[in-house]
């Protein structure tokens, strides 16, 4: 079986294994009232959605975790499926969605209900956790720095690696957790990043890299069968925290971080139109540069469905999508 079609049939495998076991978990939330409390600034369509199960993010990282370690098991058996070195971005996931889920339960049960964790305490702990992969990335894994888009030299950077990294991993964790605010688009826009990274690290030659990315496309797409409009259950911190940080560490480990800006084009816009926002009602007092930021929240109020909204992000994510593939084979 070659690369690509070992590929899509982890995808497929771990599709029906998401299906498969949602059921039971949306059982197990519902019995449990872990549902989401919804922040009252927000369009008043979202009110809604007050009670829908969150936390939905192991409803794709357990069939990603279980799949990922019997396939590494395999090895000891003498079948290369899968190489000891996703195991890195496997972690990450992890331990990204334990920080999420911590913040989820907090804003669902903890004394800030409704908030959820500190925004300093989560940024100092996703900042923590970045470091330490940063240097894993470097001095353990020893992935390729940079590669410059349609050249395959690899141009060193030196200690500037570090510090990219970090900004990386926190900044794409923070951007796909403001993205997860429609049913069904930061689950979209992250699974067509996904397959993207996965099929330039096919190219690449990273083949075990590129299986990891797949399976968590399929397990993603399995999270949309419930998660698409009207949701059944949201991802919460626990799986937008987590798909954010190892996105990076995937363009990380291929060299093609450069590309992420084109490639999550919909995450990156969503951050910078929460900075923008920020800083523009500073320097003016109070005026405010969009209707409500994150970005989603603005076409929302310009009229725009909330069906519409994640259409046609994704449209766009998909055209950049394509893009960035282009541009990393050029």
């Amino acid at each position: 079986m070659s690369n690509t079609s070992l590929a899509l049939a982890l995808a497929g495998f771990s599709f029906m294994f998401t299906v498969i076991w949602g059921g039971p978990l949306l059982r197990i939330l519902r019995h449990f009232k872990i549902g989401k409390l919804i922040r009252m600034e927000g369009p008043d369509s979202h009110a809604l959605k007050m009670g829908t199960p969150t936390m939905g993010g192991i409803l794709f990282i357990l069939p990603v975790t279980v799949l990922t370690l019997l396939l590494n098991a395999a090895t000891l058996l003498g079948y290369e499926v899968v190489g000891r070195s996703i195991l890195l971005p496997l972690l990450v996931l992890l331990v990204y969605a334990f920080l999420g889920a911590i913040d989820d339960w907090e804003g669902i049960r903890g004394p800030r209900r409704g908030l959820g964790m500190r925004a300093r305490t989560k940024f100092l702990l996703q900042l923590v956790l970045a470091i330490v992969v940063a240097y894993g990335l470097k001095y353990v894994l020893d992935a390729p720095e940079l590669y410059w888009p349609g050249s395959e030299d690899e141009i060193p950077l030196g200690n500037m690696y570090i510090p990219i990294a970090i900004f990386l991993i926190v900044g794409m964790s923070n951007a796909v957790n403001l993205t997860d605010g429609l049913d069904g688009l930061a689950g979209l826009i992250s699974a067509t990043a996904f397959a993207t990274y996965g099929l330039i690290a096919l190219m690449q030659g990273y083949t075990f890299l590129g299986r990891f990315c797949f399976t968590l496309v399929g397990a993603l797409f399995g999270f949309l069968w419930f998660n698409v409009h009207p949701a059944q259950l949201f991802m919460g911190d626990m799986g937008s925290l987590a798909l954010g940080a190892t996105l990076a560490v995937v363009a990380l480990m291929t060299g093609q971080w450069l590309l992420l800006p084109v490639i999550a084009i919909i995450p990156v816009s969503e951050a910078l139109a929460v900075i923008l926002q920020v800083g523009y009602f500073k320097i003016t007092k109070g005026k405010r540069l969009f209707k409500m930021a994150p970005l989603h929240h603005h076409f929302e109020l310009l009229g725009w469905s909330e069906t519409q909204v994640v259409q046609r992000f994704w449209l766009v994510g998909l055209m950049a999508a394509m893009l960035g593939v282009a541009l990393a084979v050029a």
